[in-house]
């Protein structure tokens, strides 16, 4: 891998282990302290690597530099000092430049689990969270979380800072989480990564590397959870579950042209059944206990996905799944999901009516799917329906699946 891969690369995975380490040692109030140090730490490696080549080991230079980096402030810098002093985790003298920055596997991974409950804390939004998770947690840089967001950069680079603002204001510890605490915030922690994940998932941003990287960090952060035992619960191993099946399908559900493939046209030999075989073994760690997480009904529903055959059982399951998930946290989202379902195992009037209940006349899929449901039967209707669902849809993707369904119909009726 020449430099140009490498060090971006290297950035996305080793960043923020670097960060959440020195955070770790520092404490909240200096997170901008440990960004700028690894961020140097990157800049010294593309410009030492473009003269001397690549090292052997290019993540253990990175360390090295990083720990001789923070060393080097520590001696230097007298403000910090007397700011940071008190809060130094260690206890070790300032002015001994021995201060211990623990880049052991172990403490890399006890100081992501901290800042993950850290990043995650409910005084800030969800987008707050999730930005901020993006940046810290993920190493995602301002630009890409724009991307990601379809939003400016402006926005997200204040939405950062005010969400980094507001964990000093509470004076939020970052600290390995005691089993109260893990307790209380775990639904707000998998909730965050749960939002990232769908972010990649149904992304609106076009870049599909993006897209498949925002996945891929969930599923590291979800796998990191999962390592600890005192995270490791049956609602962390159901949304692992959940994304492992999801992210399965992950090669059948784009064309070459960046087009979506509908669930029903993918091709099978793609699915990744390496994947699949995880997601049940995610599925039946998460049955242990008595707890039934919304992740759990929706690790269901996705398994019964990665079974192809259009059977009357596999749509029960997935009607039975869906009830049950409306009960638990009803969404108008997985109201609609669950009228298709029904339409599988009733009809499609009844899944009609059922949809036009929701009366969600501001949501492209909402028309998309009575624009289905009507197209065997009021041609005219179901057109309607899908020209409605053309003039709301924001992605490029989805205008074109609305366009061929239009297509189609336009075939049927001329015939």
């Amino acid at each position: 891998m020449e430099n140009k891969e490498l060090i971006p690369h290297l950035f996305r995975t080793e960043y923020q282990k670097i960060v959440s380490v020195l955070c770790n040692l520092f404490g909240i109030h200096h997170i901008e302290i440990a960004e700028d140090i690894v961020s140097d730490t990157f800049l010294s490696a593309s410009e030492t690597w473009a003269i001397k080549g690549t090292p052997e080991n290019p993540a253990a230079w990175l360390y090295t530099v990083a720990k001789n980096k923070t060393k080097n402030y520590l001696k230097r810098n007298t403000l910090f000092e007397t700011k940071v002093a008190a809060e130094i985790k260690y206890n070790t003298p300032l002015n001994n430049p021995e201060v211990d920055i623990d880049l052991s596997d172990q403490n890399i991974a006890d100081s992501q689990l901290a800042m993950i409950f850290t990043v995650c804390n409910p005084c800030n939004s969800n987008e707050a969270q999730i930005a901020l998770a993006l940046n810290l947690l993920c190493g995602f840089g301002i630009n890409e979380i724009s991307d990601a967001f379809l939003s400016n950069k402006e926005v997200i680079y204040k939405r950062i800072n005010r969400a980094k603002e507001k964990l000093k204001e509470e004076d939020i510890k970052i600290q390995n989480p005691s089993i109260s605490e893990i307790k209380e915030r775990i639904s707000t922690v998998l909730k965050t990564i749960y939002l990232l994940y769908s972010e990649g998932y149904y992304s609106t941003s076009q870049n599909t590397m993006l897209r498949e990287d925002l996945c891929a960090e969930a599923m590291r952060l979800t796998y990191l959870l999962i390592s600890n035992k005192n995270t490791n619960l049956p609602e962390t191993n159901a949304l692992m579950a959940l994304m492992c099946f999801h992210s399965s399908r992950f090669e059948a559900r784009t064309a070459e042209n960046g087009e979506i493939i509908l669930y029903v046209d993918q091709d099978q030999s793609l699915w990744n059944q390496e994947l699949i075989e995880r997601g049940m073994y995610f599925l039946s760690q998460s049955s242990t206990g008595n707890t039934l997480s919304k992740y759990h009904l929706e690790a269901g529903i996705a398994y019964w996905h990665t079974i192809k055959e259009d059977t009357t059982e596999k749509w029960q399951h997935i009607l039975e799944l869906y009830n049950n998930l409306i009960i638990l946290e009803y969404s108008p989202i997985v109201a609609l999901n669950r009228t298709y379902a029904l339409s599988k195992v009733k009809s499609k009037k009844e899944a009609i009516a059922e949809a036009e209940k929701l009366n969600l006349t501001d949501n492209h899929f909402y028309y998309s799917l009575l624009g289905n449901l009507y197209a065997d039967f009021d041609t005219k209707k179901a057109l309607k329906q899908f020209e409605t669902a053309l003039e709301l849809a924001k992605t490029t993707a989805d205008q074109n699946v609305i366009s061929k369904n239009i297509e189609k119909l336009n075939l049927k009726n001329n015939h």
